[in-house]
């Protein structure tokens, strides 16, 4: 309950409605977009511990996601989902917001939480991201294992 009123209060919040302004200029742009990307993957490498497993794991999906769009190599996300998916990764990168960061572990509880929402929000339109991402490593590895060439000697 108490998270659920955390996640109100940050998608209500000017921090969160900057981000949400913010993301569009990033989502028109694959260098700035990329370079987000890798912003906070930076940050959130710093995170150690159980408790940021799921969210460093859940981090690097919509890392992938993101990559993947600003390539052009996946453009079947929702346009509403990509604003959302930046918004939270400018949320996380600013250090000034609803409990700023500057404090100790606790700091980062709005950043998780908002993620944990994220995923959430966009569950199918990730999974669907999920299967397409699986499907192109395996017709990938098939691709190159059949265009192995064989000597004979």
């Amino acid at each position: 309950m108490a998270k659920s009123r955390l996640v109100t209060q940050i998608l209500r919040s000017i921090f969160f409605k900057k981000a949400g302004l913010g993301a569009v200029r990033y989502a028109r742009n694959s260098r700035s977009l990329l370079d987000l990307v890798r912003r906070a993957l930076d940050k959130s490498g710093g995170l150690s511990g159980a408790s940021f497993a799921q969210f460093r794991t859940q981090l690097l999906v919509i890392s992938r996601l993101l990559k993947a769009y600003a390539s052009g190599e996946y453009r079947q996300v929702p346009w509403k989902t990509v604003i959302r998916i930046i918004a939270v990764l400018l949320y996380f990168l600013n250090p000034i917001d609803i409990i700023p960061d500057l404090l100790p572990i606790i700091g980062l509880t709005d950043d998780i939480a908002l993620t944990l929402w994220l995923f959430s929000a966009a569950k199918d339109d990730i999974d669907i991201f999920l299967a397409w991402e699986t499907a192109r490593n395996e017709a990938r590895a098939n691709s190159s294992s059949k265009s192995e060439t064989i000597r004979i000697s």
